[in-house]
């Protein structure tokens, strides 16, 4: 293994640890809806279940869930290859990195997708069971996603003079979401702040050949 990917790898496989432990425990300890307050009222652990993207977002229903379940695992093995190929270039540590939150990320939420289904029994009503005698809620690619942060930060109503939502009440920060969708998030977030210095080596590479070529065509 190259040298490079090693505090990559690691980290892809401690965050796919506690993303799935801490998964497990809530749909083996708590009920769909079920609420644990975290710091007061600033946060809560709110047990949702999501069908379809991150965050809370739906997709097209079940053929929609599926095909994004599949897009999803094209797009685990482009990042993984994408990744193996920076360090081979000796690409900046700060850029394996992002890309390793957010292949653990995607990997995270791969897991619920396909396999919850079918491992899981309901947790409408009662705490799921693992492993199920009548087996699981749903069929393979057919899993939801475990949701669980919720931090409705502020809360309010939209003034009355404002264009379509006048006087409907809002909240910041809304969509619950999982250990998965945050290190896909911060991976993105970083790459986008730090891009130009992530990928000046792009342009020393591209120097570098245009420097060679140039010297062979004058060596010739």
């Amino acid at each position: 293994m190259n040298s490079k990917l090693r505090i990559p790898v690691i980290l892809v496989l401690v965050i796919l640890v506690l993303d799935q432990i801490l998964k497990f425990w809530i749909k083996t300890h708590m009920r769909l809806n079920d609420v644990i307050p975290l710091f007061g009222n600033w946060g809560f652990i709110l047990f949702t279940e999501n069908p379809g993207m991150a965050f809370g977002f739906k997709f097209g229903g079940e053929a929609g869930k599926i095909a994004l379940t599949l897009f999803r695992m094209l797009a685990v093995v482009g990042i993984a290859w994408y990744l193996v190929d920076l360090a081979k270039k000796n690409a900046p540590n700060g850029l394996l990195i992002c890309f390793a939150l957010i292949l653990a990320g995607a990997i995270g939420n791969i897991i619920d997708s396909v396999f919850y289904g079918l491992i899981f029994d309901s947790s409408a009503n009662q705490v799921a069971h693992l492993f199920p005698a009548l087996g699981g809620y749903g069929k393979f690619l057919r899993g939801e996603v475990v949701d669980m942060f919720y931090f409705p930060l502020i809360e309010g109503h939209y003034p009355g003079w404002f264009p379509i939502w006048g006087n409907e009440s809002f909240t910041f920060f809304r969509p619950v979401f999982n250990l998965a969708d945050s290190s896909i998030t911060v991976g993105v977030v970083i790459i986008l702040l730090f891009h130009r210095k992530f990928f000046k080596h792009a342009g020393k590479e591209l120097d570098e050949l245009k420097q060679e070529t140039k010297t062979e065509v004058i060596n010739s």
